[in-house]
Formats: structure tokens, C-alpha cells, sequence
């Protein structure tokens, strides 16, 4: 009990950091700063460039030279540091190496703490498939908790987010130095090759015509998740510039609003053994891209007045849209992937989302709405200077696209058997 409360608190404040500023740094960019949109998706592209190398990186340096507990403190002690530096920078183009700096640190500390978290349990002699679920979700508890606590101090439009957040991940980065050690695995560093450790050799799977449209979706729908985490909050923050919902709960504690999201996700993970197995990969990923048609179009015609309803159930649809998509696809490429490359095939499936997809998503996006969704004239005479509903429904159409193309591209079989012997039952 003592190792899993220790655990807990790792992910609690794991997420914490990033959910004291991920949803609400769009209203401090737009509403504080007043920066571009394209200038802000390359800040988010930030997290997809750090997950297309740092993981790697610190994996070989736990592997062979450093305890993983260690790197991990000094990553998140690093990342206090930059966190802290980030609101004295003034300027936009500087602001995302600063904030690809931060992203460098805090990207491969995510797969540390499931290093650390992995190697306890089993030192302690627990099944990690029935102990980790439990406490990873003090992970989306920490996130929720960080968002309301920067919501309900009115730090939304401040940049004292930032300053929340290295609070949090200098604690971590102490803490992390008294978490079980984790040493290095020299055997299993030096039986593989570079190649092997930055997940290279999965590409094999791209030989698989099933495989390949399967990995060029999910980098499709990586890109699509990017989208809510970086407009949501934005967006209903725009809304306190019209004198009918300026003064409404909603606009003023959007980010709590936007947190609904997250507890949705915790429910429609429990629901995804049953999917699998009744309806196979193919229906849940037609079903998660159908869910970021309702996510988007729901938003777009929604407000935080008598459209409210459509803004919590978008809220409520995206577990099922996340969920679908990223914890069915893992479980999909852990069936396909020959089990010696099954790690490389994470990885890879991994690349695809976080990195390459969310890499698209962030730039693309962000050019989008400055050349097709923002007044030029954008001054006090302008209530909201974004078509928020051209938006929301473009991105609707873009995930509808996707959805139609997927279904005839991708001819995988369901096998109810296989299901059975991949998806997790306890």
C-alpha cells in the first residue's frame, strides 16, 4: 500500500504539471499576449518535436549509465527551471525554443515515470497489468486538479500558470529522488542496437498494407487531438468579449468547463475491453473519428448560454474519441507486432501520434485560422476576432473525412478469439 500511495503522487504531480498550463496557455497567448495563431501552433508542435527524439534519449541514458528515478528528477528540476523562465520572454519566435527546450525535458519524463512506476511493482512482486491502471489515473486526477486549481484562481489569462507549474515539477523533481531505485539494465542496453532503441526496425510493419493505413490514420488523428487541448479553452474564453455570456460561470471557469473532457476519459477506459472484443479495431476507430465529428461540430454550435448542453456533451464525447483512438490502437499494434519488435511497434505508433501528428496538427491548424478564420481587422470594435464556428466545423469535416476513408482503406478482420487474448480482462 505504503509503494502504491508513492506511485500515485509521482503521477498525480506528473500531470499536474501539465495540466496547469496546457488548456489555458492559448487564453494567456491570445488574451494577454496578443500573438498570432500561427505562431501559437507552432508552441504546440513543441511537444511533437520533443517526442520524435527525447524518449529515446533518455531511455538510452537510464538503460546504461543513470538510475531512471535520477534522470527523471533532474529532467523535472530542469523543466521547473525553464517553466519558470518562460514568462519573461517577450517575443513569439523566441518563445518556442524556450518552449522546445521545456517540452525536452518534460516529454521523456512521462515514459521515466512509467519506467520507475513498471520496475517497483515487479520488485514488489505485483502484476503491473492490475496494479499500474489504479494509480495511472491519479495521473488525469493531478491534470483536473492543476486545470481547476488555475481556473478557480483566475490565473487563465496569467502567467502565473507557468509559475504553478514549476512549483509542482520542482516538487516532483525532489520527490523523484526518493521514489525505489530504478538502476540501469546493462544486459538488456548493450543487447541492442541503437537501431533497436529508437524504435527503427518497426517499420517493417509499413510493409503490411493494413498496417501502413493503419499508422497513417493514427498520425491523422494525432494530429486532430492537438486541436481541443490548444482552441478548447480559447475559445470559450472568447466568448467574455460579448456582454450577453461575459459575466456567465461558464466563460469565466472555461477551463473547468474543458476539464470534463478529462473525466469522460476516465470513464470510457474501462469500456474499451468490451468494444474491442465485440466490435473489433476497425469499428472502434471508426468510432473514435465519429466522436471527433461530434467533439468539433458540437463546439461549433454551441456557447456558453442556451448551447451549453452541446458544449458539456462535446466534453463527454471526447473519452470516447481519445480513448478509441489511442488505447485501442496500442492494444491493436501489441496484437499485429511480432513480439520481438513489439516495443519498436509501440514506439513507432507513439511517433505517429505524438510526434509527426501532433507536429502537423499544431502548424497546419494554427496557419489555418490566421489565413482563413481570423479578421484582419481585429481591434475593441471586434467582439471576437476568430470564426470560432468555421473553425470547429472545418475541423469536423477534416475528422467526417477521415472517417469515410478509413472504412474502405482499412480491410482488417475482426477475430473475436484474438481480441480475447489481447485485450485485458482483470
Amino acid at each position: 500500500m505504503r509503494l502504491k500511495l508513492r506511485l500515485i503522487v509521482m503521477n498525480f504531480l506528473q500531470f499536474y504539471i501539465w495540466g496547469a498550463w496546457l488548456l489555458t496557455i492559448g487564453t494567456w497567448w491570445f488574451h494577454t499576449q496578443h500573438w498570432s495563431g500561427t505562431s501559437f501552433g507552432a508552441i504546440f508542435s513543441t511537444m511533437g518535436i520533443a517526442s520524435l527524439f527525447m524518449p529515446s534519449i533518455a531511455g538510452i541514458i537510464a538503460d546504461k549509465w543513470i538510475n531512471a528515478e535520477r534522470l527523471y528528477g533532474l529532467f523535472q528540476i530542469a523543466g521547473a527551471l525553464v517553466l519558470l523562465a518562460l514568462p519573461m520572454v517577450g517575443d513569439p519566435h523566441l518563445m518556442f525554443w524556450v518552449m522546445l527546450l521545456n517540452m525536452c525535458f518534460y516529454m521523456p519524463t512521462i515514459a521515466l515515470s512509467i519506467a520507475v512506476a513498471y520496475n517497483a511493482l515487479k520488485q514488489d512482486g505485483q502484476d503491473v497489468v492490475v496494479a499500474y491502471p489504479p494509480i495511472r489515473v491519479w495521473g488525469t486526477v493531478g491534470f483536473i486538479a492543476a486545470t481547476w486549481t488555475v481556473s478557480l484562481l483566475g490565473f487563465e489569462a496569467s502567467a502565473t500558470q507557468f509559475h504553478v507549474a514549476a512549483g509542482a515539477s520542482l516538487l516532483l523533481g525532489v520527490y523523484a529522488f526518493t521514489l525505489p531505485k530504478c538502476p540501469p539494465k546493462l544486459d538488456a542496453a548493450h543487447s541492442r542496437t541503437l537501431v533497436d532503441r529508437l524504435g527503427l526496425t518497426s517499420f517493417v510493419l509499413f510493409r503490411n498494407r493494413n498496417m501502413a493505413v493503419f499508422f497513417i490514420f493514427a498520425m491523422l488523428l494525432g494530429a486532430a487531438l492537438q486541436l481541443t487541448n490548444a482552441y478548447g479553452d480559447t475559445f470559450l474564453k472568447d466568448f467574455s468579449k460579448v456582454p450577453a455570456y461575459a459575466n456567465l460561470l461558464t466563460v469565466k471557469y472555461s477551463a473547468i468547463i474543458i476539464s470534463i473532457s478529462q473525466f469522460s476519459e476516465t470513464a470510457f477506459i474501462l469500456t474499451i475491453p468490451f468494444f474491442l472484443k465485440r466490435f473489433g479495431i476497425k469499428a472502434v476507430m471508426t468510432m473514435s473519428m465519429l466522436a471527433w465529428v461530434l467533439r468539433f461540430g458540437l463546439f461549433g454550435f454551441g456557447n456558453p448560454g442556451d448551447g451549453l448542453w452541446m458544449i458539456v456533451l462535446s466534453c463527454l464525447i471526447y473519452g470516447m474519441a481519445f480513448d478509441f483512438f489511442n488505447i485501442s490502437g496500442s492494444l491493436f499494434v501489441e496484437s499485429q507486432a511480432d513480439p520481438k519488435i513489439r516495443a519498436s511497434a509501440q514506439g513507432l505508433f507513439m511517433l505517429m501520434t505524438n510526434g509527426v501528428g501532433a507536429v502537423l496538427g499544431s502548424l497546419v491548424a494554427g496557419w489555418m485560422i490566421d489565413r482563413f478564420f481570423t479578421n484582419p481587422v481585429c481591434n475593441d470594435a471586434v467582439a471576437i476576432c476568430k470564426n470560432w464556428q468555421g473553425i470547429w466545423l472545418a475541423f469536423a469535416a477534416y475528422a467526417l473525412v477521415m472517417a469515410l476513408l478509413f472504412v474502405p482503406l482499412f480491410k482488417q478482420k475482426h477475430d473475436p478469439a484474438a481480441a480475447r487474448r489481447v485485450v485485458p480482462t482483470h
